[in-house]
């Protein structure tokens, strides 16, 4: 008996946590697509033959067309999808911009729902059920003082609420729905912040790596009785005040 090979898209992939999760998956025999701006010309992927990159704004339909149409193509299904491209960026309340706003929509509210629409459609047709996991925050639920991204959170909090939405929508059909609300991670996002300040962000006082996140993707994507889900990986910040 044969198993069929499952593939997945991972948006935002070419490095930081979406590599991690993309490389996490080829490792554990998963076709992926992966895709940014230019994730052709710089990514930190390991090379496979199961690996697809796929180029563009995350935040345009057109690359949602171009992403969901490439798996099918090469790959022949779509079985997961990680929502992980994102952008955020911390300001005083009052010092936001509108631009700002159309930024933060753009990429982590259009390009959730333009890849997740097309990806669920693909699922369905395929009537052999499906995951979809998105990259948040913890913050969204457990705002720290120190941390003041009161839009990005405007963002980050409706893919939250959109995905417990979507988990009881698609039950049915066997889609699961989940989320992991990272705190904070050893990404590029945090080159320029200092490390003793940024392990003071959570009661074990350690910074996460990109490798513990994709982890809990993975877990939730083979998780098969569990769907509107916010998984939290932050150390215990989300517990309370430490």
């Amino acid at each position: 008996m044969t198993t069929k090979q499952k593939t997945i898209i991972v948006t935002g992939a070419s490095q930081g946590i979406g590599a991690a999760v993309a490389n996490l998956f080829l490792h554990r025999g998963y076709n992926v697509v992966g895709t940014s701006r230019k994730i052709s010309q710089k990514n930190e992927l390991q090379p496979s033959e199961k690996l697809a990159l796929v180029d563009g704004d995350i935040g345009l339909a057109s690359t949602a067309e171009l992403i969901v149409g490439t798996a099918v193509k090469r790959f022949g299904s779509v079985d997961a999808l990680v929502n992980n491209a994102g952008i955020f960026f911390a300001k005083p309340f009052t010092e936001y911009t509108a631009e700002d706003l159309r930024a933060l929509s753009s990429t982590n509210l259009y390009g959730f729902i333009h890849t997740t629409q097309l990806a669920v459609k693909q699922m369905l047709s395929q009537k052999s059920g499906g995951s979809v996991v998105s990259i948040t925050t913890s913050i969204v639920d457990h705002p720290l003082a120190a941390l003041t991204a009161s839009f990005p959170m405007i963002t980050k909090g409706g893919i939250d609420a959109i995905s417990r939405s979507l988990a009881m929508e698609y039950a049915p059909q066997g889609i699961r729905v989940n989320v992991v609300a990272p705190g904070v991670v050893d990404t590029p996002l945090h080159k320029n912040n200092p490390k003793d300040f940024l392990r003071t962000l959570s009661p074990l006082g350690q910074i996460s790596d990109a490798k513990d996140i994709a982890e809990a993707v993975f877990y939730l994507t083979q998780a098969s009785q569990i769907t509107g889900e916010v998984l939290h990986v932050d150390g215990g910040a989300h517990l309370g005040r430490w």
